[in-house]
């Protein structure tokens, strides 16, 4: 059994979901090495932010960094030989050094599968809608999604779900001379409108959607 080594650079996570935006090359390369390992091989991850030892007690890795410094991360080990540094392979290039010649290589879209299910997470809230969000959540950690960075999602969804809600709110209890109050509700906290969405927010909300009269077949409840 081959076992692949990746030793990361410092990070939040491996999977590329995390923080405002998603990496594309981190979230392909995490399903890349899921596959790998799928397909026999024994992959191991570090991340020099939260397990500095793994890098210190690896002699390659130790030389490497103390020769190059940081930016030779990422770096790829086969059966404890460098293979990769600097980037992350492809997966046509994992196959490559992990000697996996003969295994047909499948692409799929997984950054693009990613999205679309923090897509439907952030939906789901915003339509309250209980069986959607139970059946994305089961795909979102199907895709190694982790309970932490399905938070965020779902945190984003209702802060954007509620900053309008709240304005109305605003405005009813403006023009109906009550105390907002009394109302009820969350109260509109940004002062600005643009808390939830950025100052771009109203800019964007005036484009065209694209395929907007599109209708997707998928499984599932939506």
């Amino acid at each position: 059994m081959v076992t692949v080594e990746v030793f990361d650079p410092a990070m939040c996570c491996s999977t590329g979901v995390c923080g405002p935006t998603v990496d594309p090359a981190l979230a392909r390369f995490a399903s890349d090495l899921d596959w790998l390992g799928e397909q026999g091989a024994q992959v191991r991850r570090y991340n020099l932010g939260q397990e500095p030892g793994a890098f210190a007690d690896n002699e390659a890795v130790r030389t490497l960094l103390h020769d190059k410094g940081e930016d030779v991360l990422p770096v790829v080990l086969v059966d404890g030989q460098v293979q990769a540094t600097g980037s992350f392979p492809s997966r046509d290039e994992l196959v490559g050094i992990a000697g996996l010649a003969g295994v047909p290589v499948s692409e799929p879209a997984v950054s693009t599968e990613l999205i679309a299910e923090l897509a439907a997470i952030g939906a789901a809230v915003g339509s309250n809608c209980e069986p959607c969000f139970k059946y994305h959540y089961n795909a979102a950690r199907k895709l190694g999604l982790t309970n932490e960075q399905l938070a965020v999602a779902v945190r984003t969804a209702q802060m954007v779900k509620d900053t309008p809600a709240g304005k109305m709110l605003d405005l009813a209890a403006k023009l109906l001379h009550v105390d907002r109050s009394e109302l009820g509700g969350a109260a509109s906290d940004d002062a600005d409108g643009d808390a939830c969405c950025g100052p771009d927010a109203a800019e964007a909300s005036e484009l065209p959607m694209a395929g907007a009269g599109a209708a997707s077949e998928s499984g599932g409840c939506c």
